[in-house]
């Protein structure tokens, strides 16, 4: 016979109240149903049996039964969450809410600062709640918490690091904007504010349930309607002041480019115009990750970037290992290192456009191929290491 789930038995605090309340008349199934308000395990009845036959059950008083019910009358029916028993993520939640609904108001000009303290304050509770069940003491000896700065740097953090690297950026503009006239600085890290956001919400559900969802208590509009052109290059004419374009280059200070790129670090979108006419142009946002996302950004990078991006003709790339190396590297080995590496089509293929873009590139206009810095240093490292240059040398075209 299998033992009883103990999480479905009613709890030290739970039985006086039970005692009670069957002292006072209530219904076995009543107090059942009182008992099993935000419980995750419910009792059945035969708890209330057994309560009401153990006569070494102390009934509770009159103050504590009142108290007991008011905490049952107090969860949040949609997110489960009890004002007494999840304080902290009520005030996560409360105070995310608060930073979006500030930036969006158009009443409000005090953005980036607001923002990003509460974004701040929203985090450092969630965190709380999620060290405080895990066991961790979230307050030192001197009386003082853990700063979100330093949750983030420990090992056992549970934010991937494109989350930590925004917070991070946060945490910089809430230090270094205060008390410093922004200008038109609040949309240019629009980006930032709104991978917090979803970040957020993602590691609310994870850490504590979906139904916590904050989706259900926002409502986002895209305010594009009728934008055109003209008006889109107005907006990006305001004069930002030095200082916030200082704080903007602190924020990518020793990252990464892929670690720009992460929507967890910095939210982005691609978008196009539909074919309307040129009064009710709209814009359409495509996902970057999607097919057509991919194709758009193709075409960015082969007409704005390639000339400074991918600088090297193929016999630039052979002289330039050559000198960093030391070692003997032909035209025939470079051919050798493009198709073992998968760095661009065989001549004559149906696509000769798809390359790795991370260190190749195809010029239509001419139909060559040119090459990145970073494929120079492969090469380099490849060519360094004595194992590696022979299997490269040994690579059958």
């Amino acid at each position: 016979m299998a033992g009883r789930n103990r999480e479905g038995a009613l709890s030290a605090s739970e039985k006086p109240i039970v005692k009670a309340l069957l002292a006072k008349g209530w219904r076995n199934q009543d107090i059942q149903a009182l008992v099993n308000v935000g419980r995750e395990a419910t009792i059945n009845s035969g708890r209330i049996t057994e309560t009401k036959k153990d006569n070494t059950i102390v009934a509770a008083s009159d103050e504590e039964i009142e108290f007991f019910q008011i905490r049952k009358n107090s969860y949040d029916q949609k997110t489960g969450l009890n004002l007494f028993d999840h304080e902290r993520l009520i005030r996560a939640r409360e105070a995310m809410i608060l930073a979006v609904q500030v930036f969006n108001s158009p009443a409000m000009r005090f953005k980036t600062e607001v923002f990003a303290m509460l974004a701040n304050v929203a985090w450092t509770y969630l965190m709380h709640e999620h060290y405080e069940r895990k066991g961790v003491k979230i307050v030192g000896k001197d009386g003082r918490s853990l700063l979100l700065s330093q949750i983030l740097e420990r090992h056992d953090c549970p934010l991937s690091k494109g989350i930590r690297d925004n917070l991070r950026a946060l945490k910089i503009l809430r230090d270094d904007v205060e008390h410093k006239l922004l200008g038109r600085g609040d949309s240019k890290w629009l980006g930032l504010f709104q991978a917090c956001c979803l970040n957020f919400d993602k590691a609310m559900c994870e850490l504590f349930g979906a139904q916590l969802t904050l989706s259900h208590d926002l409502a986002f509009a895209l305010q594009f309607a009728k934008l055109n052109f003209d008006q889109a290059t107005t907006l990006n004419q305001y004069e930002i002041p030095e200082a916030i374009d200082a704080i903007d280059a602190r924020l990518r200070e020793g990252m990464t480019e892929s670690q720009i790129a992460d929507l967890e670090y910095q939210f982005r979108v691609i978008y196009t115009l539909d074919a309307v006419t040129k009064s009710r142009a709209h814009f359409q946002f495509v996902q970057p990750h999607s097919t057509e996302g991919k194709d758009i950004r193709n075409v960015l990078v082969q007409h704005k970037l390639a000339d400074h991006l991918y600088p090297h003709r193929p016999g630039d790339v052979i002289k330039k290992v050559a000198e960093m190396t030391g070692v003997v590297f032909t035209q025939y080995n470079h051919t050798q290192a493009w198709r073992k590496f998968e760095v661009r089509p065989r001549t004559g293929a149906a696509q000769p456009e798809n390359t790795n873009r991370d260190y190749c590139i195809y010029h239509a206009a001419h139909g060559d191929y040119t090459f990145s810095d970073q494929w120079v240093q492969k090469l380099a490292e490849e060519c360094g290491d004595e194992q590696r240059l022979q299997e490269l040398k040994a690579f059958k075209l």
